[in-house]
């Protein structure tokens, strides 16, 4: 069956050790090798009519000399010519990139969503790549953050089944037990609308409880936070052809490693891996 692997992390951009963490996201970024990889929490430090690359920009130093298009969404400006955003690399050429600013409701955080439509072998795949506000008692930011988001899909990816179903993953900050997640769930209806997106945890999963922020990862034990669920792939599917199924989910990035006496994580958070359907079937 013809599958597209695809991925999220959040890079906890410079963050603790980062050459040590950089090479251990570049390690297993070569063993997992993603068709698609959603990066999270991404610095780019490029003047006005620079070029960004390895030295300047941590998705290019993530995916040097691996054959990745790179897009870029800022989400967050800190002047002196660094932004901080959302990235996607893609084995396929990236044909068309947006940034779309989230709703803040004066809760002085700025975030964003990066679409991109991929010129994949198997069909235009839309992909929306983000990060919503993280604090814990902004459920109600994040919750009108995820209706845009929904907005800005349907908008830039009208239901076409000459595309593939769109993409959507990222860090949401939320447990799937949150309004802002049963909302994409289809599971809560908010100002009289639904909808559905498929949580490729809940199709392909191990059934265990998936945590990305967890408290055995020394780096997000000092948050004090209890371990949850909170970064995820979606997809709006899958469609009449059964494309955008979900197939086998599996938690990455989640492998420490020993340097100088201490215990070195690829990032704050664990990353999550899924195989997607990309084959036309006939539903049974």
């Amino acid at each position: 069956m013809q599958r597209l692997r695809v991925a999220t992390l959040n890079i906890w951009h410079k963050s603790g050790p980062w050459s040590a963490r950089l090479e251990l996201i570049r390690r297993e970024l070569q063993t997992l090798s993603p068709d698609l990889l959603g990066l999270q929490e991404v610095l780019r430090l490029v003047p006005d009519g620079g070029e960004p690359g390895p030295d300047t920009d941590q998705a290019s130093e993530i995916a040097q000399g691996l054959g990745y298009d790179i897009a870029f969404g800022r989400a967050s400006d800190y002047g002196g010519s660094l932004a901080f955003g959302n990235a996607l690399l893609s084995r396929f050429p990236i044909i068309e990139q947006a940034v779309d600013p989230l709703p803040d409701l004066d809760s002085g955080e700025s975030r964003s969503l990066l679409f991109a439509r991929v010129d994949t072998p198997y069909g235009v795949l839309p992909v929306f790549v983000t990060h919503l506000n993280w604090k814990l008692h902004h459920g109600w930011v994040r919750l009108r953050q995820v209706r845009h988001i929904v907005e800005r899909i349907f908008e830039r990816a009208p239901v076409d089944e000459r595309c593939l179903p769109p993409v959507l993953m990222g860090d949401f900050n939320a447990e799937p037990e949150s309004d802002e997640i049963r909302y994409l769930h289809g599971f809560a209806t908010v100002e009289g609308r639904s909808v559905f997106f498929a949580d490729a945890w809940r199709y392909g999963g191990d059934g265990g409880p998936g945590y990305t922020f967890d408290r055995r990862n020394c780096f997000a034990a000092v948050s004090h936070e209890p371990p949850r669920r909170i970064d995820y792939i979606f997809v709006r599917g899958p469609d009449r052809k059964l494309r955008g199924e979900p197939l086998d989910t599996r938690i990455c990035f989640a492998a420490p490693e020993a340097e100088a006496g201490r215990e070195v994580w690829p990032s704050d958070h664990f990353g999550v891996v899924t195989e997607l359907s990309v084959e036309s079937r006939d539903r049974p």
